[in-house]
């Protein structure tokens, strides 16, 4: 074997042994849930849309973890409950996900003379009908589009690329992260008609893949093309389509050393300085965009054995190099979903890349790899394996130096993975944020629901320091409605996901309240005295709602209060309130919500006589 392919063959094997499957617990995933929150938190509470956030670009993308940071920076696009887009002629939808809000204006994604390239005038005033959750539609004839969303923070630094706003967080970890603002379309747009049903010989994507794909559909992100950007009104009411969430899904079922060629590949192009790392955002450079484009075509185009047999990555990454240096030099490349858009126009000064593209070879890429990539690997070794790299005068030592360092690699405790300081930091991470970000009942329902798709016990942190910030904050200000919300959300999943509602009308609160107070009265052991005054303050308040005179409500939250008024030694109190329900003024109407053999937890026979050994429903809403 000749030394050049000794070579190749050390930096494929050390590729290939050292990218490792992550730890659940990264700090990328934590930064993410982090952000997300915090935009919820920042959102005000008298605001009548959320924001709903996705983890996007590498840090969803790859599941692979390599030696070399891989990952810059966190991308997390957010779409509002407010706004949708639907592609232009198509219906108004009657049914909506969850998370959209009762009103929701819908704009229709008209195509500019730039394709994939977008403006969204409204359209339709949705509104949702209570009684059967449909929406029905109002056409707005007015021509109002859509224009750019405006960013504000007082507190952090940040500036605009793209169509992200990148913050920089003053925290102690020092991480940056792209913000996209995006419009949601859940109808895969005819832009892209012909991708899922395009002959594929190989058979990537497989069918279920494309039906996830289609059926999570795309979003719009506001950011003009780069010959309308000087343009006052276009610059302004151009959007973009983006396949965010088809690339996630897409590059996740990739093979891992497909995952691995596309980790070279991006180190190479961004230390050779050849791209920027924000799609498409800056005219005449390449981004990570066009390396993207390249491996999807890669992966569909050629077969799972083009990549495995013979296994070489620096020979796999060189061909399509050459692939891409020819697009370069002809100035095309080919966008993945949509089939009328060139990636590469006339205003790329790209030739001179193209060529030194073309004139890469085995040789000198799996040298380039040893010395910008394995080297700087050794730097996270002992001083006794990063000292074996002083002589690599000869493949047999390059080879001992490389084996060393795959060595540390697999062999690393749990400390020295990381997984330790990762449970502390996440510790600290979500303490801080708590601290200084603040916290809301939206926040509260964000950060539960992105720390479960990393460890549930994170979950179980976050509610521990949350209980304790409502503590803390009632013992100096009082207990508020914010923090009555805020410990709503916490202790279970009866808090509606629509919304986080300070409209407590009567069915809504009598929902919460019926539902809450039957976990409490099942463990009556386990309130506290906290738990009891704040779950105290949350019947008062529904008491207090549009309606409250209603007599269904008034005994429910009446006969849980007796309850747990008693079960924190308050018994005449108790007795009170069941002599309020006693004195209701029309009994036959509390009593139609009586559910015979549902009972109140057994407390003594006094109190189970007092109270009628029955808890009160609301039957419509089958609690």
């Amino acid at each position: 074997m000749s030394d050049e392919r000794a070579v190749e063959k050390i930096a494929t094997q050390f590729f290939v042994n050292t990218c490792q499957l992550p730890p659940q617990l990264s700090r990328h995933a934590l930064q993410a849930a982090m952000r997300c929150a915090e935009q919820a938190t920042n959102r005000s509470d008298d605001a009548e849309d959320d924001v709903i956030p996705l983890t996007t670009g590498s840090a969803a993308e790859f599941y692979i973890e390599p030696m070399l940071p891989h990952i810059g920076d966190v991308d997390v696009m957010f779409h509002g409950s407010t706004e949708l887009a639907i592609p232009r002629g198509h219906p108004p939808p009657t049914q909506l996900p969850a998370e959209f809000h009762n009103y929701v204006k819908v704009h229709e994604i008209i195509d500019s003379h730039f394709p994939g390239y977008v403006y969204l005038p409204l359209r339709y005033l949705l509104t949702e009908c209570v009684e059967d959750g449909k929406y029905s539609a109002v056409q707005y004839d007015r021509k109002m589009f859509l224009t750019i969303f405006c960013f504000s923070s007082s507190d952090k630094a940040f500036h605009i690329h793209g169509p992200a706003t990148v913050l920089f967080s003053e925290s102690t970890t020092g991480w940056s992260s792209d913000l996209v603002f995006c419009v949601r379309c859940l109808v895969w747009p005819p832009h892209s008609a012909d991708w899922p049903t395009r002959y594929r010989n190989y058979g990537w994507p497989d069918s279920a893949t494309v039906d996830h794909v289609v059926s999570s559909g795309c979003d719009v992100v506001h950011v003009a093309h780069r010959q309308c950007r000087q343009d006052e009104w276009m610059g302004k009411n151009q959007w973009r389509l983006s396949f965010s969430r088809a690339e996630i899904v897409l590059i996740n079922s990739w093979m891992p050393v497909q995952q691995i060629v596309y980790h070279m590949l991006r180190v190479f192009l961004k230390t050779e300085r050849l791209t920027e790392s924000v799609d498409n955002s800056e005219a005449g450079k390449l981004s990570n965009y066009h390396i993207k484009t390249l491996m999807m075509w890669a992966c569909e185009l050629k077969s799972r054995r083009w990549f495995t047999d013979d296994l070489n990555l620096v020979r796999t990454c060189v061909q399509l190099l050459h692939i891409l240096g020819a697009w370069l030099t002809d100035a095309r490349c080919q966008h993945y979903f949509i089939n009328n858009c060139n990636l590469i126009d006339n205003s790329f000064n790209v030739t001179n890349i193209g060529s030194h593209l073309m004139s890469i070879d085995e040789a000198w890429l799996s040298t380039w790899f040893v010395n910008n990539y394995i080297r700087k690997c050794s730097h996270f070794c002992p001083e006794n394996i990063s000292a074996l790299f002083d002589d690599v005068s000869s493949t047999t030592k390059l080879q001992k130096a490389a084996l060393a360092v795959v060595a540390w690699r697999q062999n690393r405790t749990l400390i020295d993975l990381g997984l330790w300081d990762s449970s502390y930091s996440a510790q600290c991470l979500i303490s801080e944020a708590v601290h200084v970000i603040g916290m809301t009942s939206r926040s509260c329902a964000c950060w539960m629901s992105e720390l479960a798709k990393i460890d549930s016990r994170l979950n179980v942190y976050f509610t521990a320091v949350a209980l304790l910030h409502v503590a803390y904050k009632s013992s100096r200000h009082g207990l508020n409605d914010e923090m009555v919300d805020i410990v709503t959300t916490l202790f279970g999943q009866f808090i509606s996901t629509r919304r986080y509602c300070n409209e407590f009308t009567s069915l809504l609160s009598l929902d919460q309240a019926a539902k809450l107070m039957k976990i409490v009265a099942n463990n009556l052991s386990s309130i506290t005295p906290l738990m009891a005054m704040l779950f105290k303050a949350y019947l008062y308040r529904a008491l207090r709602c549009k309606d409250s005179d209603s007599d269904s409500i008034y005994c429910l939250a009446n006969v849980y209060l007796a309850v747990l008024y008693y079960a924190t030694g308050q018994y005449q109190t108790a007795l009170d309130h069941c002599t309020l329900v006693m004195r209701s003024q029309d009994h036959s109407q509390c009593s139609s919500h009586v559910v015979q053999g549902e009972l109140l937890p057994t407390i003594d026979d006094n109190v189970n006589n007092v109270l009628g050994l029955a808890v009160f429903y609301h039957v419509v809403l089958d609690i």
